[in-house]
């Protein structure tokens, strides 16, 4: 199970361009973001006066009015009360909708990219980016406001401390630059490492994803040791990213812990010596003491700064998933025809090798056309072209003489259907399963296609029949496969790609649905990828391909003249393979455009 890296194209996203993506997250957060800020501002408020009136107090019990004063202070207490509250309640929603906001967007681009663009990461990958990645970066708009709150109330400290007592003000100030220094360079050392970390726990997540998708075949081989060695290979990189961090945390932390007493006792020293000399009331010490509190609140905002590092790399990874190109949907409705597919100059690469080298092919409409070849000759890439789950990179492909490119989406998915290998059943129940897509169909057409499938007596034995939820329907794979069979039959399409949708048939049953692809769907154009002889011996039309290019076409029985094609089927149903032209094309790709 072999990682799927990124396509290098994926890693030119810079941090700029993760920054980028943080700022408009934060523009479309107006109104929760408003709240929050109107609450932290008043709060903030308070804070400053807190400091005057605890003094005020203070001063009017020793000199005897102290009631008005207290009264002050209570409604300063008060007032922080009831923002920090606000500030609560609206900063959860504005964190909530950033992370939602970004979600939405990754999901919505990820749904966007053709087969090709959604494999450039494992699911893994795509799993750790949609939900911690999204995570850090949606808490940056409210990291970003508290630490400007921060800043202003900790410049509003300084300057009235040195109001209360300009020499405390003066001590206060000449450890600020050495503060200064420490904070800026623990932030640079750990963004790098925060940057090291979170890709080390992609790859870790992605390798763990692969292999349990697989653990059928682990157990079944006697790997799992294997498998261990090769899912962890990436903690040492994890480990020491995060030790690196650790480090980088633990020396900033101990010389910014030494230094605040430091700067707290040097200001205090000086404002009690005010006190003693009568320079200063006892009421003014504590509104020193509180004002140098606040004053060197900008320093613990190094966690703030370090969150703020660690969201802009994540952002930057989120970046490299938005920054694919995604399918430009055509705008044209497709107009009826009889099916017929043509692929001119089509050539497709993927990873630096070329899938389809300038293919040239009609597929006469109302014909079933199969196309054979080894693994990796390009029978997937060109199905998956036929229906523009995939663009190539050069030349096009016309469905009734018009360019799929300028199709739109909702013509294009009413006139081309699929059915895989592994179908993905979704939409809740079986029926719902089969009728995904086109959630208007009644029962009946429902069972209809399924019997053509030949698998609604299947259904019709389990207890909750087509009602049962298809995650937890107990069916072989055949089954599955059977029903997503039905799934395209039901759609009456008029064109159906089947992607070796019948391997895991038996010979009976694989009989019967041939005959219904064959004879049953007569006047549609059909394009099967076929690893069974059989299968191809029934088609009108086959297609020979082999590194890409057409090594032949003809009928079956003429092909197998050819003792090259022949050793085609040598090896039995399942010769060269179940993947094509990668294994990440033999999983159903882009279900929800389907």
């Amino acid at each position: 199970m072999p990682d799927q890296a990124p396509d290098p194209a994926a890693r030119q996203v810079t941090r700029r361009d993760g920054d980028r993506l943080l700022v408009a997250t934060t523009r479309g957060l107006w109104a929760p973001l408003t709240v929050t800020a109107a609450a932290v501002a008043l709060s903030t408020a308070a804070i400053l006066a807190l400091p005057a009136a605890l003094a005020g107090a203070v001063d009017g019990v020793v000199s005897g009015e102290g009631a008005r004063a207290a009264g002050f202070l209570a409604l300063v207490l008060a007032v922080a009360t009831c923002a920090d509250l606000i500030d609560t309640l609206a900063g959860a929603a504005t964190t909530a909708s950033a992370t939602a906001s970004l979600r939405l967007r990754f999901t919505a681009h990820l749904l966007r990219l053709d087969a090709a663009g959604a494999r450039r990461f494992s699911t893994g990958e795509l799993a750790n980016r949609l939900v911690s990645n999204t995570a850090s970066a949606g808490r940056v708009p409210l990291t970003l406001l508290y630490t400007v709150a921060e800043i202003v109330s900790a410049g509003g400290g300084i300057v009235l401390l040195l109001v209360t007592d300009w020499r405390s003000g003066i001590a206060f100030l000449i450890a600020v630059p050495l503060t200064l220094v420490i904070v800026r360079l623990s932030v640079g050392r750990l963004s790098g490492a925060y940057e090291r970390y979170q890709g080390a726990h992609g790859r870790l997540a992605a390798r763990l994803t692969d292999t349990l998708a697989g653990i059928r075949t682990v157990r079944a081989s006697g790997t799992a040791d294997r498998e261990i060695t090769r899912v962890l290979r990436p903690l040492t990189d994890l480990s020491n990213a995060g030790h690196s961090m650790w480090r980088a945390q633990a020396q900033g932390v101990w010389q910014i812990s030494l230094l605040l007493p430091v700067i707290e006792v040097a200001v205090l020293v000086v404002a009690g010596f005010g006190v003693s000399d009568g320079r200063l009331q006892p009421g003014q010490l504590l509104a020193v003491a509180g004002y140098a509190a606040i004053g060197v609140g900008f320093i613990d905002q190094v966690d703030a700064l370090l969150g703020i590092a660690e969201a802009r790399a994540a952002a930057r990874r989120i970046q490299e998933v938005l920054g694919l190109p995604p399918l430009v949907p055509g705008t044209r409705p497709l107009p009826e025809g009889p099916g017929a597919l043509s692929f001119r100059g089509v050539t497709v690469t993927r990873k630096g090798s070329r899938l389809l080298d300038a293919i040239d092919l009609d597929i006469a409409p109302g014909t079933l056309t199969a196309l054979v070849g080894p693994s990796g000759a390009g029978k997937t890439t060109l199905a998956m072209l036929a229906g523009r789950l995939l663009d190539p990179e050069r030349g096009r492909v016309l469905l009734d003489g018009h360019d799929l490119a300028g199709v739109a989406p909702e013509s294009l998915s009413g006139a081309v259907a699929y059915a895989f290998e592994r179908p993905v059943l979704l939409g809740g129940d079986l029926a719902s399963a089969i009728a995904y897509g086109r959630p208007a169909l009644d029962r009946d057409s429902v069972r209809e296609a399924a019997r053509a499938a030949h698998v609604d007596d299947v259904v019709r034995r389990l207890p909750d029949g087509y009602d049962t939820p298809a995650a937890d329907a107990p069916l072989s794979g055949g089954e599955f496969q059977r029903l997503g069979l039905a799934r395209a039959m039901v759609r009456r399409a008029r064109l159906t790609v089947l992607d070796d949708a019948t391997s895991s048939l038996d010979t009976a049953t694989e009989a019967q649905v041939t005959r219904t692809l064959v004879e049953g769907m007569r006047g549609t154009t059909r394009l099967v990828i076929a690893h069974r002889a059989a299968t191809a011996a029934r088609a009108d039309h086959v297609v020979w391909l082999d590194g890409g290019r057409i090594r032949g076409r003809g009928t079956h029985r003429a092909l197998w003249r050819d003792p090259a094609y022949r050793a085609l089927f040598a090896a039995g149903p399942d010769h060269g393979g179940e993947a094509d032209d990668d294994s990440s094309w033999s999983e159903e790709p882009c279900p929800a455009r389907l």
